[in-house]
């Protein structure tokens, strides 16, 4: 097998994870997370319905088993293949019992079902991925080991996102979803590291390293604080519904801490691209870097000063994991420059 052909298959996996935490922030950017109520269906379709009459009970129809309706506000799933007869007939339904939540709402049915069609993609991918890293065998075990791990994690993470369905978006499923999200990104990375050519351009600095640790633990520290905002954020959507500006009139402890962290991490990116540029390290992803730490910084001023713009919120998101990714790889990049001083 050739080695371009692994790594575009590792370079597509990326790029689908990515895609499907973008469809993620736009699921929370659209309060669509219970769009599909029961996992891996939706309202018992492989195709989701898109009217509402489709999840009602008629006399004369054929249901197939699993197929779910609403019924006074209950979800009810048929027991078995069969064609209705003129009056509802209880004994033919059972209840839903993973949640009480029954409401069909088909612009947010579809938009979660995008997002769980994209992560079926990006499953495929990745257990492709795994299965032609079998033949790296040989020559790099790191490799094919991590590309199953990935396969592996990416179950997981399928059984995540349905257990955060059956919590009806409990928010400690929904941090831990995201932070896994972004484990698998950096495995992925770390795989398309291990399948590149090892010569590198870059000068190895240790502090430089050091910083690079740092500054990705400050960016997860910053992931979960976001997650527990925006937490914050729906409950008072809940309670006061969509008056933006009353949304962090009175924050959280985790809003003042998020956004002091963020004063933190700004600096310290400031001061590794000042390094890398005044020691010229040749680390040209450090330019990314800040610029997307910009954009977070001007995309959370917004949400707060401009009572979250279109958008806003998921583009905030899905920034913070960009940037993550790049980071880490960035870390990479100066870990192939250690080894290769040291080999030198």
């Amino acid at each position: 097998m050739r080695p371009k052909m692994f790594r575009k298959v590792v370079k597509i996996s990326l790029i689908l994870v990515y895609l499907v935490i973008i469809a993620g922030a736009v699921v929370r950017m659209t309060g669509s997370g219970m769009g599909c109520p029961d996992w891996p269906k939706c309202f018992g379709h492989f195709i989701p319905p898109t009217e509402r009459a489709q999840l009602e009970w008629h006399p004369e129809q054929n249901f197939h088993k699993g197929q779910v309706i609403i019924v006074d506000e209950t979800l009810q799933v048929s027991k078995s293949e069969f064609t209705s007869s003129k009056k509802f007939n209880k004994s033919n339904w059972e209840l839903y019992t993973k949640h009480d939540y029954a409401v069909f709402n088909p612009t947010h049915t579809w938009v979660e079902y995008i997002n769980r069609l994209f992560g079926a993609l990006a499953g495929l991918a990745v257990l492709l991925m795994a299965i032609l890293s079998i033949w790296k065998w040989k020559k790099n075990r790191r490799i094919t080991l991590l590309s199953w791990f990935t396969t592996f994690l990416m179950g997981f993470q399928a059984w995540l996102g349905a257990t955060v369905v059956y919590s009806v978006l409990a928010p400690v499923r929904i941090t831990i979803h995201m932070v896994v999200a972004l484990i698998i990104v950096a495995l992925i990375l770390y795989i398309l590291h291990l399948a590149s050519p090892k010569k590198v351009n870059f000068s190895y600095n240790l502090l430089f390293k050091n910083l690079l640790i740092l500054s990705i633990v400050l960016t997860l520290i910053q992931v979960v604080l976001g997650t527990e905002v925006r937490q914050f954020v729906d409950m008072q959507i809940k309670d006061i519904g969509y008056e933006k500006h009353l949304w962090l009139e009175n924050p959280n402890f985790q809003f003042y801490a998020h956004r002091s962290f963020s004063v933190l991490v700004f600096l310290l990116n400031v001061f590794i691209w000042w390094k890398n540029k005044k020691q010229h390290l040749g680390y040209s992803l450090t330019h990314w870097v800040m610029l997307l730490i910009i954009l977070e910084v001007f995309t959370g001023i917004a949400m707060y000063y401009f009572d979250f713009p279109f958008a806003t919120q998921a583009a905030h998101l899905v920034i913070a994991s960009v940037l993550f990714g790049l980071q880490f790889y960035l870390l990479l990049q100066s870990k192939k420059a250690e080894i290769q001083t040291k080999n030198s």
